[in-house]
């Protein structure tokens, strides 16, 4: 999603505010200052195009490239309005014993398939499993439940074609995706075996808790949140609405397994330990884990955030329990 950095006006070096320069370790703080780079002063100016345009600069410029042996096949599935674009990552090892279906961050107007793609051959190679990464309809050209409908379209179609456990995953807003399509898919005789949610939106209320607490964060802002909801629904935003905001269901009952991943300095953490727990309350299990130190958008970060890395080490565990039927938590 976006970069919130402010220049010295006295060095070319971003500034440090409090509590910042004392949560976010040094590693953590080149990884902003260098994607920082990528946004020119008169970024919050850009349109939807523009916007994209750089972060997709950004996205390259992080790529770590696929591990060897991962074999890679995009393919088109039938979509509720169009055909959905996805693409399939194959380990070169034995045949997978679960599919990762993962859906992209970048604030429902960003990102691809390419914007995350090493990030998916990763998951891909370290856990065995097949990973099929879902291209869905990007705001404000298709206004909201579009990327949803995508989602849940996609999900359904690559469930009725696996014989084998699938796992609902994606990071910030593909975090929200894939919990409200877990909810939709709960009484699905194809339903998710569990979800993985890395640095998700669950909620919609800006009012309160880190989206006070951390409402200038370092690499995400609360502006920045609702300049995206404004984009992805055209102005007006479906509060109650759970296929838009997870948190507005009333029933959790039949939850997959969940595991929420998410960055203590980052607006959109607060709100998974309640979603945890109205998982845990209804019945499921529901596990959260905050990551010290870390800002939204760290998945980038992992080959040169020591704290990063360890986390990504976490998601991997995770994703090997969730697909061997397995709760070590």
């Amino acid at each position: 999603m976006g970069v919130n950095t402010k220049l010295s006006n006295e060095k070319d070096t971003p500034l440090r505010p409090a509590p910042y320069d004392t949560l976010l370790d040094d590693e953590t703080w080149a990884f902003i200052d260098k994607s920082a780079t990528f946004y020119p002063e008169t970024a919050t100016s850009l349109d939807h195009q523009g916007q994209r345009r750089v972060y997709d600069e950004l996205c390259r410029a992080f790529d770590a490239g696929r591990p060897s042996g991962v074999s890679v096949r995009d393919v088109s599935i039938p979509g509720p309005a169009m055909p959905i674009p996805v693409r399939e990552y194959l380990p070169g090892s034995a045949a997978p014993a679960a599919t990762v279906v993962y859906l992209h961050g970048g604030g429902f107007i960003l990102g691809g398939l390419d914007s995350h793609d090493s990030i998916c051959a990763e998951i891909c190679d370290q856990t065995g499993y097949e990973v099929v990464a879902v291209d869905y309809r990007l705001a404000p050209e298709h206004l909201h439940p579009a990327q949803f409908d995508d989602a849940l379209a996609a999900f359904r179609f690559i469930a009725g074609k696996r014989d084998r456990p699938l796992i609902l995953a994606g990071d910030s807003a593909g975090g929200n995706l894939a919990a409200a399509v877990a909810w939709a898919t709960r009484s699905d005789n194809h339903k998710p075996a569990g979800q993985l949610l890395i640095y998700p939106l669950l909620g919609a209320d800006t009012s309160k808790g880190s989206f006070v607490s951390h409402a200038k964060a370092p690499m995400l802002t609360t502006a920045d949140v609702l300049y995206y909801d404004s984009l992805r629904t055209g102005g007006t935003s479906p509060m109650d609405d759970p296929s838009f905001t997870p948190l507005a269901a009333d029933d959790f009952s039949g939850m997959p397994p969940t595991i929420v991943i998410t960055g203590e300095c980052d607006p959109l953490s607060g709100d998974a330990p309640e979603y945890c727990d109205r998982l845990n309350k209804a019945g499921g299990r529901a596990v959260c884990f905050e990551e010290q130190g870390l800002v939204h958008g760290y998945l980038r970060a992992r080959h040169s955030v020591s704290r990063a890395r360890e986390s990504f080490t976490r998601m991997i565990s995770g994703f090997k329990a969730l697909g061997a039927g397995d709760w070590p938590y």
